[in-house]
């Protein structure tokens, strides 16, 4: 399959053009940046620490869309929405692994997905979404005596908080309790709080040096705790998971799909 990557310029970029280039199924179509990066007319192959590729870095995305069978975005969501509309109008597949995306980039990535085949994740490791169905199923296992809290680091560049994955573990959480992550969730503690409120699900967030993503999600009851964590020691395993979820795509009916899906959990 023929992938293109944009935002090809960034730490994820650079390892996604690795991964595409090491994979025997996959042949790298091109890759853009943002008008003005310092990165535009360089070689993908240099720029990602290979050798020369003889294809150069431009900002054209509408060119990438059409010689591309898919396109992996790991960008920001205003570029990822844009690049979504683009998927819809060429059909071109899109993966996304773009984190910090509200509620309306998530629906105007949903229509696009009414024209094209899209994935979507907060995290594309086969750990993580593990990860993901064992809280859904502990929290479904577990009544609202035992209090969630989910606990994430990142590095010190991370923009977002909480972080996608930890969004959700959240998410399934909630859904093992059939509610709604919105109504009971909480993010920021300071003060004076009081009591904590019973089915409340609550999220640390910590930032610093170069952790590339550790998670925990802690059931605390009385007198036990459980805890499920996952920890990544190398961006390659997102890198991997979306080349993976890219293949995938190959003959898909237009949808939104999960990594879930893409890996048979569900």
């Amino acid at each position: 399959m023929k992938i293109g990557i944009v935002g090809c310029g960034g730490r994820m970029g650079r390892m996604l053009v690795q991964a595409v280039q090491a994979n025997e199924k996959a042949s790298l179509s091109g890759g853009t940046e943002h008008a003005g990066s310092d990165a535009l007319g360089s070689d993908l192959g240099i720029i990602a620490g290979g050798e020369a590729s003889g294809t150069l870095i431009g900002d054209d995305a509408s060119a990438l869309f059409a010689v591309s069978d898919v396109i992996i975005d790991f960008t920001t969501p205003m570029a990822t929405v844009f690049h979504a509309n683009l998927a819809a109008e060429t059909g071109t597949a899109l993966v996304v692994g773009t984190t910090g995306m509200a509620e309306e980039e998530m629906a105007r990535l949903a229509d696009a997905a009414a024209s094209t085949c899209i994935v979507q994740a907060g995290n594309m490791s086969v750990g993580v979404n593990l990860l993901t169905c064992l809280v859904e199923q502990v929290s479904k296992s577990l009544d609202a005596a035992f209090d969630i809290e989910i606990v994430e680091m990142h590095h010190r560049h991370k923009v977002d908080a909480p972080s996608g994955t930890a969004l959700m573990l959240g998410e399934a959480a909630a859904a093992g309790r059939g509610v709604d992550l919105a109504a009971v969730s909480q993010c920021v503690r300071d003060g004076h709080t009081g009591p904590r409120p019973s089915g409340e699900i609550g999220f640390a967030t910590l930032r610093g040096g170069d952790v590339i993503g550790d998670h925990s999600v802690i059931f605390a009851g009385e007198g036990e705790r459980v805890e499920l964590s996952h920890k990544a020691s190398s961006r390659s395993l997102f890198a991997n998971g979306a080349i993976h979820a890219a293949l995938w795509t190959q003959g898909r009916s237009a949808g939104l799909y999960s990594m879930k899906q893409v890996l048979g959990f569900e």
